[in-house]
């Protein structure tokens, strides 16, 4: 199966892609572009939508809209290119730490993971945001990263995985969604380190573990960022495929189409080197091609009652 190209004109930092069943339109930021975008795939047509800060990752909310998280809270967006009402803000240091890969579990809770830009001080975590009450809940899941990456969830809701990007592995974990807890953690996936900077690249690093998606079999997909492919991994663990990417970095793949049946992938940029950007010229472009299984279908964030557009006073940004 041949990569299609969606996107003609490329993000810095692709990311966060969802296929939205409604609208029939895929989703996905560009972090460093400081943009939300969108797309049919029949007219093809992108829109995007400049934000105030980089946009971490983002998810379709019940009633219409987006919940955001960027580097300085996160915000709901009732219409597309309106006003950003302020939800809450994460207890993180913005000056170093900003949002990163994240998506809704199936009770419409919004998880967001977090990057450390100083790579050195292991401030990175996940977050779980809660609206089912009162008032938003925020709890912080897991800590001590350098960068949060590979969300996701199996079919039947029971184990979660998550990526420290810079640790080379995906751990799992056996999830209790009614207690949303987390317990019994386990290394899902290993991949070879890359190696210290200075030091030649050799042919075992294949890159390392980025944004994640899951089919209806359990099947567990995860983007190999540097390592120019989306590898295939059974619930098990064990290898099934590797599906090569036109470029080096792709960043997160996710399943849309109407039957669920397309695999798309965001991919990157910035900080590629002049000579991979000649060879990859498409760096930063959105892929996609077909796939047997369909993929299982993107949850919805459920906001509180009084969320806006319902809430007259709430803190906005336009």
């Amino acid at each position: 199966m041949a990569w299609q190209t969606l996107s003609t004109e490329p993000s810095a930092l692709g990311e966060s892609p969802f296929w939205h069943p409604t609208e029939r339109k895929l989703y996905w930021v560009d972090i460093s572009g400081k943009k939300i975008c969108r797309t049919d795939l029949q007219s093809n047509t992108p829109e995007s939508w400049h934000m105030p800060s980089e946009p971490g990752c983002i998810a379709p909310m019940q009633g219409g809209g987006l919940v955001i998280a960027l580097r300085q809270g996160v915000f709901t967006a009732p219409v597309w290119g309106g006003a950003l009402y302020h939800l809450l803000t994460l207890p993180y240091d913005s000056t170093y730490v900003r949002a990163n890969d994240g998506k809704c579990d199936a009770k419409g809770r919004f998880w967001v993971g977090t990057v450390d830009e100083t790579k050195a001080q292991h401030a990175a975590a996940l977050y779980c945001i809660d609206c089912s009450s009162a008032i938003p809940l925020v709890a912080r899941m897991l800590a001590g990263a350098t960068t949060a990456n590979g969300l996701a969830w199996s079919p039947n809701g029971q184990t979660l995985y998550w990526a420290d990007t810079s640790s080379h592995s995906v751990q799992a974990w056996h999830y209790d969604g009614t207690s949303n807890s987390l317990q019994n953690q386990r290394t899902f996936a290993e991949f070879v380190g890359k190696p210290e900077e200075g030091v030649p690249a050799h042919s075992a690093y294949q890159g390392r573990p980025d944004g994640a998606a899951v089919d209806i079999q359990g099947n567990y997909y995860v983007a190999l960022y540097e390592g120019a492919c989306v590898a295939k991994f059974a619930p098990n663990g064990a290898l099934l495929a590797r599906y090569a990417t036109p470029v080096q970095c792709p960043t997160m793949p996710c399943f849309g189409g109407d039957d669920l049946k397309t695999l798309f992938v965001t991919s990157a940029r910035q900080g590629r080197s002049s000579a991979e950007l000649a060879n990859h010229p498409q760096s930063g472009c959105i892929f996609y091609q077909p796939m047997d299984l369909p993929g299982m279908p993107v949850n919805f964030f459920q906001p509180l009652a009084s969320t806006p557009p319902y809430a007259a006073n709430a803190d906005s940004m336009s």
